[in-house]
């Protein structure tokens, strides 16, 4: 081995490698001592949260408004029924609302309600105690106020989906027992029944 192999060899032992292991055990140290963050799917903005900074009722409420935004963004975004959301879906004025909802109501919302959280230099309760100035609210109701009127919109959208598919079903399933009970049925009363049809739908 000549002198300067081994050189190389050593700088590689007792150079690099230790360097390699410290810098490694640094990112793993911090990995594990960092604190969790939000994760909501339908609100990637929250994703800069620590979970630890919302109280439990607001993180449960953002948790049921991340579940059923999920939905309702398959249910009026998906308009071509192919599992996803992309260019081919025809963008209406419902999905359009929904995602800035989450996009951008909730998480200002939030933020608002942290910015009050990180007034207090005492003990970080004046965001959830102390009533804001003309109102009978605390920051903290007042942000669970606005999830709250969201969640009810969710819940009403969510409710007049599931009446309007039904609707479908019945009006597919009486057209199919009429198609069936009257094989020999003439053209104009199929065009007749389909036209009944789709004004049901467009209830």
């Amino acid at each position: 081995m000549t002198q300067i192999t081994a050189m190389l060899v050593m700088l590689v032992l007792y150079g690099v490698l230790p360097a390699a292991g410290l810098y490694l055990g640094y990112r793993g140290i911090k990995k594990v001592t960092a604190p969790k963050m939000l994760e909501y799917k339908a609100m990637p903005q929250l994703g800069y949260i620590p979970e630890k900074s919302l109280p439990v009722d607001v993180k449960a409420a953002l948790t049921q408004i991340n579940e059923k935004g999920e939905k309702l963004r398959l249910i009026y975004g998906d308009t071509n029924n192919d599992g996803k959301i992309d260019d081919s879906d025809a963008v209406n004025e419902t999905y359009i609302t929904i995602q800035n909802l989450m996009d951008k109501h909730v998480p200002q919302a939030v933020a608002d309600y942290r910015r009050l959280h990180d007034l207090d230099v005492g003990d970080g309760a004046l965001a959830d105690n102390t009533k804001i100035k003309h109102s009978d609210v605390t920051g903290k109701e007042a942000l669970l106020d606005i999830l709250g009127t969201i969640n009810t919109q969710f819940n009403e959208l969510l409710n007049a989906s599931y009446h309007q598919d039904g609707q479908k079903l019945l009006a597919t399933n009486r057209y199919l027992q009429q198609r069936f009970d009257n094989p020999n049925v003439d053209t104009d009363t199929q065009l007749l029944n389909t036209t009944k049809i789709e004004q049901i739908e467009k209830l």
